[in-house]
């Protein structure tokens, strides 16, 4: 694999640790800003609105720009939000500097994905681009937990610090490591609109936003469940995050290869492997290693979706895969706030702290039901275009022996 996708990965882990940080400093910043916990939890939603938001819009009016250049302006953006959140004079700026943080994150993956697929050769475009994702599954298993601890001991603001010096970090190993990418002659946002409207594409996306927010349904209140039904104790979290992490990084190794060599089955199989992980989930929670290896597992099949469909977003849009690429992201976002406020409308209603391995296991079968469902579609049209180009030759044979006939 080339070096250049090592400089992908750190902007990877550096964006994993920014995203998934904040969770665990809400008492902190709450605490430090005079607000309350349920309040500052608006962090974490106002940096999905940023990557939302950003992924599509960033994209579009970067159509132009070469990839390359756009990677180093999209990563001087994040580092900029988060030295922004650092040091913020109060809670309004502090939300400001998460979504100009977020803004940046869909269309960095999505530029980032087609860069690193178009490093390699066809047969390891799936490694090539889990290879970058093994940042931000590396982020949630060292990343996360060591800045969490970082900013419990010296204040919140110093573990943005650090994260903006992880971003200038990544500038660096950009500049060096990415090689020049030219602008496709025929890349232009009227292009990639129009990728971005093909059905499969949007199928993709679609199965993105219910598959993923299975994970997200549970994911959310991954602590609360440690504490109050596998009976742990609180300081026993941060392990049970990482297992989590650990899981998401061997699903992201496993699935690269998986997605070079059977896309579709791959997408097929983590959706189906996410439901049964979920549903087994709620018998093996009483049992302390049993609930564990769930974690791993729930990680691992979770995670192991991600790289399918980012490929077959691309592959569906090939003639302009940047701007459904990012928009991957956006589904991805849309899913994380989807999952967690299911998952808790369950527990609000008194279903229990395990009702979100429930609502995550449905909406795993919804989207294993959209990707099968596009697959059925997608082979159809290939029967009919194979049928089309066979009928070719015969049709104009029959068309010169008619002619021949007639004269």
């Amino acid at each position: 694999m080339p070096l250049a996708l090592l400089a992908l990965a750190i902007s990877a882990f550096g964006i994993g640790t920014t995203e998934f940080v904040m969770m665990g400093l809400l008492p902190n910043v709450a605490d430090d800003l005079g607000t309350s916990v349920p309040t500052a939890g608006y962090l974490v939603s106002a940096y999905a609105i940023g990557v939302v938001v950003g992924a599509p819009l960033l994209t579009a009016i970067g159509s132009r720009i070469p990839r390359k250049r756009m990677l180093l302006l999209l990563m001087a953006l994040f580092t900029v939000g988060n030295l922004a959140s650092a040091f913020a004079p109060g809670f309004g700026w502090l939300l400001a500097g998460r979504v100009l943080a977020g803004l940046p994150h869909g269309a960095f993956f999505g530029v980032g994905a087609v860069v690193a697929s178009g490093l390699v050769d066809e047969g390891r475009r799936g490694r090539a681009v889990a290879t970058m994702f093994l940042g931000l599954t590396i982020a949630n298993i060292v990343g996360v937990p060591a800045a969490t601890l970082l900013g419990q001991h010296l204040g919140w603001r110093a573990t943005f610090v650090v994260v903006g010096v992880i971003g200038l970090v990544a500038l660096a190993a950009l500049a060096r490591l990415v090689p020049y990418v030219p602008v496709d002659a025929h890349q232009s946002l009227r292009h990639e609109v129009r990728a971005l409207g093909n059905r499969q594409v949007l199928l993709g996306l679609l199965t993105a936003v219910f598959g993923f927010a299975g994970v997200f349904a549970v994911y959310s209140y991954l602590a609360s469940i440690t504490t109050e039904v596998m009976g742990f104790s609180e300081s026993s979290v941060t392990l049970v995050l990482a297992l989590f992490g650990i899981g998401m990084t061997l699903g992201a190794l496993a699935a690269g290869p998986l997605s070079d060599r059977a896309l579709r089955p791959t997408v097929y199989g983590s959706l189906a492997g996410l439901a049964v992980v979920l549903v087994a989930f709620d018998f093996t929670v009483h049992v302390k290693w049993a609930a564990l290896l769930s974690v791993v597992l729930l990680g691992a099949v979770g995670f192991m979706t991600t790289t399918p469909l980012q490929m077959l977003v691309m592959e569906k849009a090939r003639s302009a895969p940047t701007l459904a690429s990012a928009s991957n992201h956006s589904a991805f976002n849309l899913a994380n706030a989807g999952g967690a406020w299911l998952g808790g409308v369950a527990i609000a209603a008194g279903w229990g702290w395990m009702s979100p391995t429930l609502v995550g296991a449905a909406l795993a079968v919804i989207g294993l039901a959209i990707a099968v469902t596009a697959g059925v579609l997608d082979r159809g049209t290939r029967k009919g275009a194979s049928r089309v180009v066979a009928e070719g030759p015969r049709t104009e044979r029959a068309l010169s022996s008619s002619r021949a006939s007639g004269s």
